[in-house]
């Protein structure tokens, strides 16, 4: 299986993430919803103080109109309680004028004292049915103008959407000096592979097989390459990792032994982005998986059946899911979102059984961040990574 380049080919380490439960997306029993899991201040920051002492290096922050808390005020409420882990927030462009953006996110980023990064998003909004096109341009302006308030002193912009002449951006310089915050992206379409080839510095991905992740790898490679430009590369997977093969399996079985179908095809119909391409191939993957819901030895798509997006987990022993991330960084991969249900009780589970053996870091910045290597090691009480 050939491999990509990417910036960060000198890294033996990964970055490694755990995912804040913040749309109301947590569950013992797939789609049965429980009152102590619902999205919550002090169900959420317990989630991401634990990610934290264990030892992962982010957590994503997802963004929902429907359900749960407001991404950015989360995140702004976790920087004093948290010192080490980097937050990954979302941000759907367009939703917030890009000049207030920029700023905002710059004191968020004094606030976390450069442990922020940013997850790029081009849905629609409630009561939006945009052409799939032009989204992504509306996002392609927004990221170029975040870039301009974050690098230059004043901001021209003439665009389609956005026109800005001599605006200063003395407000809106980050506390990272080197480009700003790192920004994640994942989309399907030609014109979404475009936003992050020109704008965006790490591909993120949902679990499909991996021959299918080699060629995605390759268009995102091949439109980065366009602009002269190397990208970093993401998975976003689902975790149930156990003592043993025959554990993982059945607490997989476990999970969805609850789960009316229909009930969690509304589930899925909920989210904004429940017609586009990356849940389609979600969905196609669970037409294409056995008779137990497995497209791959350890890869189970039995999460989709209650879930818009990422959509599968990976299941096995302690040795096997070890095995599986090796695999992955060897196509090239550096950074992984992992998630769980309940998200607590896996963040532990994976924590103590797997990360430990994982060499980890924060991922290179493009303009020139240096990385940090880390022993592989959880974090005790006081330590700094």
């Amino acid at each position: 299986m050939s491999v990509v380049p990417v910036t960060s080919a000198d890294l033996d380490a990964a970055e490694v993430s755990w995912f804040a439960a913040l749309c109301s997306d947590d569950y013992r029993f797939l789609g049965v919803p429980e009152g102590d899991l619902r999205s919550s201040w002090e169900h959420c920051s317990t989630i991401a103080k634990t990610a934290e002492d264990l030892g992962f290096r982010n957590i994503l922050c997802p963004s929902s109109y429907q359900v749960g808390q407001d991404t950015l005020s989360f995140v702004a409420g976790c920087a004093p309680i948290t010192d080490r882990m980097n937050f990954l927030a979302a941000i759907r462009c367009g939703e917030m004028q890009p000049i207030m953006l920029a700023r905002t996110v710059a004191t968020l980023d004094h606030m976390l004292k450069g442990r922020l990064t940013l997850n790029v998003i081009s849905s629609d909004f409630p009561g939006e049915k945009a052409d799939s096109a032009f989204r992504y341009r509306r996002s392609h302006e927004v990221v170029q103008i975040l870039r301009q308030a974050w690098t230059q002193d004043e901001i021209n912009h003439e665009g389609e959407v956005y026109q800005f002449k001599g605006v200063p951006t003395d407000p809106a310089k980050p506390y990272q000096q080197n480009g700003g915050p790192l920004l994640y992206f994942g989309g399907y379409s030609p014109d979404a592979l475009e936003l992050c080839g020109a704008q965006c510095d790490v591909y993120l991905m949902w679990p499909e097989t991996k021959d299918q992740l080699a060629e995605r790898m390759k268009a995102v490679h091949a439109r980065a390459e366009a602009h002269s430009r190397t990208l970093d590369y993401g998975l976003r997977v689902h975790m149930i990792v156990r003592d043993t093969e025959a554990e993982a399996r059945e607490y997989a079985e476990h999970l969805v032994s609850k789960l009316d179908d229909e009930y969690g095809r509304l589930i899925r119909e909920r989210a904004h982005d429940s017609i586009s391409l990356g849940v389609a191939h979600q969905a196609r993957a669970r037409e294409l998986a056995d008779q137990f819901g497995y497209i791959e030895p350890h890869l189970w798509t039995g999460i989709g059946r209650a879930r818009s997006g990422c959509g599968a987990a990976l299941v096995g022993s302690t040795d096997q899911v070890m095995s599986e991330i090796e695999s992955y960084q060897k196509m090239g991969i550096r950074a992984f979102i992992f998630s769980g249900y309940p998200h607590l009780d896996e963040c532990e589970s994976f924590g103590k059984r797997v990360l430990p053996n994982l060499k980890t870091c924060s991922l290179p910045h493009e303009y020139g961040r240096v990385p940090t290597e880390t022993p592989a090691t959880p974090l005790g009480v006081g330590e700094r990574r």
